[in-house]
């Protein structure tokens, strides 16, 4: 059980997951609010559990401890995970989960395409038609007949 523990795997295939419960439980819970004060509580239930974690982990570093480098990217992160927060929300709350969802997704793509261009990473041929293949699925399972 251990080395399952320690796989990126197990830790990928749990984020989609919960992923997929995120989008579920989403566009029920934003039925009766706004989007935008919907992704506000969701941010402050985040908050509250992480530093719980941190904190009964025993894992909190001191803020020093990390460098200007370093925080100016999570900065940039933070931004743009907010940034997606606040658009997936809205769209969820005019459209179906099932085809929000998927659109989403297509970060998948995002993430190789900005890895190889901006991180100098490579793909193989396999890797490149799988990229082909989920955005075609993305597009497919988006659409609503």
């Amino acid at each position: 059980m251990k080395s399952i523990l320690l796989s990126w795997q197990f830790w990928a295939l749990l984020s989609a997951g919960c992923a997929a419960l995120t989008a579920v439980f989403a566009k029920i819970g934003i039925e009766q609010i706004n989007s935008d004060f919907a992704t506000f509580i969701r941010t402050i239930v985040i908050l509250l559990v992480l530093g719980a974690i941190l904190i009964g982990s025993r894992q909190w570093q001191p803020l020093t401890s990390v460098s200007g480098r370093t925080y100016f990217f999570l900065i940039l992160s933070g931004l743009a995970t907010g940034a997606s927060w606040l658009c997936y929300f809205r769209a969820l709350k005019l459209g179906d989960a099932a085809r929000v969802a998927p659109l989403d997704k297509l970060s998948v793509v995002l993430v190789a395409l900005f890895g190889v261009f901006f991180l100098g990473e490579k793909l193989a041929t396999p890797n490149w038609i799988g990229i082909a293949l989920i955005s075609a699925g993305a597009v497919l399972v988006a659409y609503k007949a």
